[in-house]
């Protein structure tokens, strides 16, 4: 298994030897889905490629910041979080009105008891670099442009372009991984629609320089916003999230309102922005490059996740959470089990057996996140996109330290199983009780 050296850039694997290759497994996109699952198919031995169209580093529309849940995916990679760049966070600091709370994470048997912060730029280079240590072949400046099938129309890899010079690639593998992010260029290739059903929220970020605010233990989120134009609450939150080095990355996420549709995010930024003290600096002239905005595809809202040798994780499978707007450790998650998964069946020769493991992938999924996703989606079209978090943190929630710990613990998926306190009693009984979704599996 080759071993790349840390002071190396994964871009400075080398350029595509040739128009083709073959691999194993073919995972498209570095972010932290496709470098979670390249890291942990190379761990179990399998030949995997990793294509990236950009280099590393790279910037990413991203909050940067980490739950617990995401710090578990880190540490079982093995990334050392110890090092310098990473910023621990102690919990988090509600913020509706007049009311301000600390919340700490919880102390569980499953997750650590601290979140993380870390710029996307320096995070999917670190995971990066991380797959390719384990042994994963990383091509960077490679676009992929759609899959390549046999005549069943099984995937049996992917055609590609350099991003400098526009030459035309061939990828050759029998199990593909889709990690290309919210486009999900192959997934629509294989006629994966997104469901209408399933909103799609939008987030915008800037970074400032706020030394007051950069060390914080907590990270902020402001739960009152206002569309920009009228006193209505915006369906989404605001953040402030300390990066540790002399910045603060803040940012809003919102769904579109079911009476006002959507919100000029940048046009809100601005007039939260307004309300905050003038000595935290989160003004125009300490100010880090430009506003920058994404979608953010909730709930699962593409299926299904599995068809014809093609796995989607993370932004291509819509697997955001509608709870928090949360992703990059749902990303890496669903990148372990689909490595996990091809793995098995790579185990096994081509025929139905290899499929029927396959197919397994979805159903894992759903196993783990389909209630508590059905139930987010749930609370996103009858509460969240008509008044926000607002009414959910009235006084009297603000105000009672259980109601706030066992609220905090459902929007962000923090519970052990088994159960071990109260507020796992009930959050774990309510995920039960939700019908599981009928999970869907290509052909």
């Amino acid at each position: 298994m080759r071993e790349a050296t840390p002071d190396r850039s994964p871009s400075d694997e080398g350029p595509v030897h040739g128009p083709d290759e073959e691999a194993q497994v073919i995972v498209v996109g570095a972010g932290p889905a496709g470098s979670s699952a390249a890291f942990h198919l190379a761990r179990a031995g399998v030949d995997v490629l990793l294509l990236e169209k950009s280099g590393f580093p790279r910037e990413k529309v991203c909050g940067d910041g980490l739950t617990p849940r995401a710090v578990h995916q880190l540490i079982r990679m093995g990334v050392d979080i110890k090092a310098p760049g990473w910023t621990r966070s102690r919990g988090m600091r509600w913020v509706a009105g007049d009311h301000r709370v600390h919340i700490d994470w919880p102390s569980l048997g499953r997750y650590p008891d601290f979140g993380l912060t870390r710029s996307r730029h320096d995070f999917d280079d670190i995971l990066a670099r991380h797959a390719v240590a384990a042994g994963a072949r990383l091509r960077a400046g490679v676009k992929v442009t759609g899959p390549s099938t046999d005549r069943a129309g099984r995937v049996t890899g992917v055609t590609a372009t350099t991003t400098a010079t526009k030459e035309p690639l061939t990828f050759r593998a029998p199990i593909v991984v889709a990690a290309d992010g919210a486009s999900a260029r192959l997934a629509i290739a294989l006629g994966l629609q997104r469901d209408a059903r399933r909103q799609i929220a939008t987030a915008a970020r800037r970074y400032y320089r706020s030394p007051e605010r950069s060390r914080e233990d907590y990270l902020e989120l402001w739960a009152d916003l206002r569309f920009p134009d009228s006193d209505a609450h915006l369906p989404g939150y605001g953040w402030i999230f300390p990066m540790g080095d002399g910045r603060v990355n803040v940012g809003l996420g919102a769904l579109p309102h079911r009476k006002h549709g959507s919100a000029d995010l940048r046009a809100a930024l601005d007039r939260w922005l307004d309300r905050t003290p003038s000595a935290w600096g989160l003004s125009e002239e300490n100010a880090e490059g430009p506003v920058r905005s994404a979608a953010l595809p909730l709930g699962f809202n593409r299926h299904p996740l599995y068809t014809r040798g093609l796995l989607l994780v993370g932004d291509s499978g819509g697997m955001i959470s509608p709870w928090n707007g949360e992703g990059i450790g749902q990303a890496m998650e669903a990148g372990e089990v689909a490595a996990e998964t091809a793995a098995l069946a790579l185990a096994l020769p081509p025929g139905p057996g290899r499929e029927r493991v396959l197919r397994g992938y979805p159903v894992e999924m759903n196993r783990r996140w389909g209630r508590y996703y059905r139930l987010g989606n749930a609370a996103a079209d009858l509460v969240f996109s008509r008044s926000g978090f607002q009414p959910v943190l009235n006084r009297y929630v603000m105000g009672s330290p259980f109601l706030l710990n066992t609220l905090a613990r459902l929007l962000t998926n923090l519970t052990d199983r088994p159960s071990r306190d109260l507020v796992d009693h009930l959050l774990n009984g309510v995920v039960r009780v939700v019908p599981e979704p009928r999970t869907r599996t290509g052909r």
